[in-house]
C-alpha cells in the first residue's frame, strides 16, 4: 500500500507544478498536494482548468515499477480510480467513461486528469467537480452537487479517491494493463464516436472497437477497417 502524505494549501498556482518541484527534489511516491483553489490550473493540451473554491484539486506523485514505455496507460488507472470515487458519492447515478480519461455522469463530464512525467515518476493531477462546473466547455459538464449530493465533502471524496488509486496502481503493476483495460471497457460509453483530431477541423466518426495494448482508441470506420487514435477529443456519441 502507498503511504499517502497529504499537504493541504489554501491556494496555489498549480498543484501539479508543486508536486513536480517536490519530485525533482527527490520526493518519494505518495506525496499528495491539494488546494482549495488554483490560480493557474491547466488540463490536457494546455487548456485552462478553472479552479474556484469548492471543488477537489489534487496532484499525486507515483513512481510506477513498470517500463516507462507503459506509463501512458496510467490515464486509465486514474480514470478508474475517479470512477470508483464518484460512484461512492453518487451510487445510483449513470456513470460512464469516455476515452481517453474522462468520467461522465449522465453523459456530462465531472472530472479532469493531467498526467505529467518527471524523472522516475508521474505527477497525476486530478480535478473533480464537487460544487461547481464550468457553464461553457468543450464538453457538457456537471458536479456532484448538481447530480444530487450536496452533502459530500472534498475531504471525503479525496479519501475515497486515494483508496481507489492505491488499489488500481497495485493492479496495474502486478496484473498488467489487460485487467485495467477490460474494466475500463466494461464502464466505457459505447457506440459511434465523433472524434476531433489535432490539427483537423472536421471530426471523424467511427464505431468504438476497443483499446489496443498501449491504450490507443480503436475505431471501426465505414470501410470496415480499424483506425488507431492516439491523441484526440471525443466530442460526442451518435
Amino acid at each position: 500500500m502507498i503511504g499517502w502524505r497529504i499537504q493541504r494549501v489554501a491556494a496555489t498556482g498549480s498543484t501539479n507544478d508543486d508536486v513536480k518541484n517536490a519530485a525533482e527534489a527527490g520526493e518519494s511516491e505518495g506525496l499528495v498536494i491539494t488546494a482549495r483553489e488554483q490560480t493557474s490550473g491547466r488540463g490536457r493540451q494546455g487548456r485552462v482548468w478553472h479552479s474556484p473554491e469548492g471543488n477537489l484539486y489534487a496532484s499525486v506523485l507515483l513512481r510506477p515499477r513498470i517500463p516507462v514505455s507503459e506509463w501512458p496507460t496510467y490515464s486509465f488507472v486514474v480514470a478508474l480510480s475517479i470512477y470508483d470515487a464518484v460512484q461512492k458519492a453518487l451510487p445510483s447515478a449513470p456513470i460512464t467513461l469516455k476515452w481517453p480519461n474522462d468520467v461522465l455522469v449522465d453523459g456530462k463530464k465531472i472530472s479532469g486528469i493531467l498526467i505529467e512525467t518527471v524523472e522516475g515518476g508521474l505527477v497525476v493531477g486530478i480535478g473533480i467537480n464537487i460544487l461547481h462546473f464550468p457553464a461553457e466547455a468543450l464538453y457538457p459538464c456537471t458536479s456532484l452537487a448538481a447530480e444530487g449530493n450536496q452533502q459530500v465533502t472534498i475531504s471525503a471524496v479525496l479519501d475515497d479517491l486515494l483508496i481507489a488509486l492505491d488499489r488500481w496502481h497495485m493492479v496495474r503493476q502486478t496484473q498488467g494493463f489487460e485487467v485495467v483495460r477490460n474494466d475500463w471497457l466494461a464502464h466505457a460509453k459505447q457506440g459511434i464516436l465523433k472524434v476531433k483530431l489535432p490539427g483537423q477541423e472536421t471530426p471523424i466518426e467511427g464505431l468504438m472497437n476497443g483499446l489496443d495494448e498501449q491504450g490507443n482508441l480503436i475505431l471501426r470506420m465505414d470501410n470496415e477497417q480499424d483506425r488507431l487514435i492516439s491523441t484526440g477529443d471525443v466530442l460526442g456519441f451518435l
